[in-house]
């Protein structure tokens, strides 16, 4: 490490850090710059980034039409209230961009600046709905064992992983938590001809009948779970999870802060199931992490039921950066290349690759499992492949071995999840493998 390097690191101490812990910050990349897939330390590194960031660089770094895209419009505008009785053109124009683009019958757009909000806006917005709908005992909101939905106090308790919980407890009233539907380990009961997709589906309408489906608001979930460790469900769950919602009258809120914007091979990863949510949670990829922005999407029902309210009442929600004008352009301008370069054709075919890259390096013994779903995938670390018992410790050797090597992943308890920027190469891919590869093969 580098005396400057080093200076940067004791003045950093000053600088409190999500999901801090010192040892885990005892010594952190600094990063210098980034282009394309690569980052660049002050020390003289280069990184392949095979997290994108936060799951959120799609464009990859260095592009420089987002670079002018902000520049040109803060010269212009670069903020002003998005307030009822005020907007922008970027906001309107972006607004108009997104209704109908994730899904038919979405087409009225409130802007966060990141996805905990977007969530957090989600759950108001579903006990609003049913409050003007006459049902105010419709508050609850169930979600799944395993799942991120974001760190404001809502989505936290939201979020299925008690270990965000513990220092900010007690736990909020209204959050109710069922099996997620993990192909490879399942926690749930199977009954006998069961998939693994019914059985979750089947813990969702169980868990409405016992909480009472007139007290349910809504059902939130990730298309895929990031976090809780990349898990694609079976192609019979999220079917299932809309017939259900349907039965008992209770609003399916598609999280897909992280699979929105084609990283899965879809421009939205409920579109693999030919299902449709009631409101869409998104950000990260909305802007490549080149500005902060993110939102929801309700229905055409939803928004009707808001305008066609008999009182005065107003929708009283919003953020001073809601319909920020510099992030919205910069919105617009991500959303013109990730078109033009067709991102979602690039996750399909360069996904295949990394996964086919990734499930070769089972032939070592701690592979235990490998999965995804366009250009997000995890490798979960295992003792013992016949047991499946998880292996934190072992998965966290990998991950250091594989940053030393110059690949980024993240760990995520027992799995290492990968998530490059979608702009990545098939010679990078071929790379990621190969760091990767050798991480193990030093500690194999």
């Amino acid at each position: 490490m580098t005396d400057i390097t080093q200076q940067w690191i004791e003045k950093d101490k000053k600088q409190l850090h999500p999901v801090y812990h010192p040892k885990s910050h005892a010594n952190p990349l600094v990063i210098e710059r980034g282009e394309g897939v690569w980052l660049y330390t002050t020390d003289g590194r280069k990184i392949l980034d095979g997290m994108a960031g936060l799951w959120n660089v799609n464009a990859g770094y260095g592009r420089e039409e987002l670079a002018k895209a902000a520049y040109d419009q803060m010269k212009q505008l670069a903020f002003t209230s998005n307030f009822s009785g005020m907007t922008s053109l970027p906001s309107i124009q972006l607004a108009d961009k997104l209704a109908g683009f994730a899904y038919e019958g979405l087409n009225t757009t409130f802007f966060t600046s990141g996805g905990s909000e977007a969530n957090d806006s989600a759950f108001k917005t579903a006990r609003y709905y049913w409050k003007r709908k006459g049902k105010p005992t419709k508050y609850k909101v169930i979600a799944r064992k395993g799942s991120y939905h974001g760190i404001t106090l809502a989505s936290t308790f939201a979020t299925g992983l008690e270990k965000y919980h513990t220092m900010f407890g007690p736990a909020m009233d209204g959050f109710v938590h069922i099996p997620a539907p993990n192909p490879y380990r399942y926690e749930g009961q199977l009954k006998d001809g069961e998939t693994v997709g019914q059985a979750a589906a089947r813990e969702l309408e169980s868990a409405i009948l016992r909480e009472g489906a007139e007290t349910i608001a809504a059902f939130i979930a990730e298309p895929v779970m990031g976090v809780g460790g990349v898990i694609v469900p079976p192609g019979d769950y999220f079917p299932l999870v809309r017939q259900i919602c349907d039965k008992y009258e209770i609003l399916f809120i598609a999280d897909e802060v992280i699979t929105g914007f084609g990283r899965t091979g879809e421009w939205f990863a409920l579109k693999h199931w030919n299902v449709k949510p009631d409101i869409l949670s998104f950000a990260k990829a909305i802007t490549s992490g080149y500005a902060q922005l993110g939102g929801i999407q309700i229905s055409d029902a939803i928004r009707e039921t808001m305008e066609t309210a008999a009182d005065t009442e107003a929708y009283m929600h919003g953020y001073t950066y809601s319909g920020h004008a510099m992030a919205c352009a910069v919105g617009l301008k991500n959303l013109e290349i990730m078109e033009n370069e067709d991102y979602p054709k690039r996750a399909r075919e360069l996904g295949k690759r990394l996964l086919e890259g990734l499930k070769s390096l089972a032939e070592f013994p701690f592979v235990g499992d490998v999965r995804g779903l366009g250009l997000v995938c995890g490798v979960e670390i295992v003792s013992d492949k016949s047991t499946k018992t998880t292996d934190p410790a072992m998965a966290m050797k990998i991950f250091k071995a594989a940053e030393a090597n110059g690949l980024r992943s993240r760990p995520l308890g027992s799995t290492l999840a990968f998530s490059p920027p979608l702009s990545i190469n098939e010679d990078e891919v071929d790379e990621i493998i190969r760091r990767l590869g050798a991480a193990m093969d030093g500690i194999g």
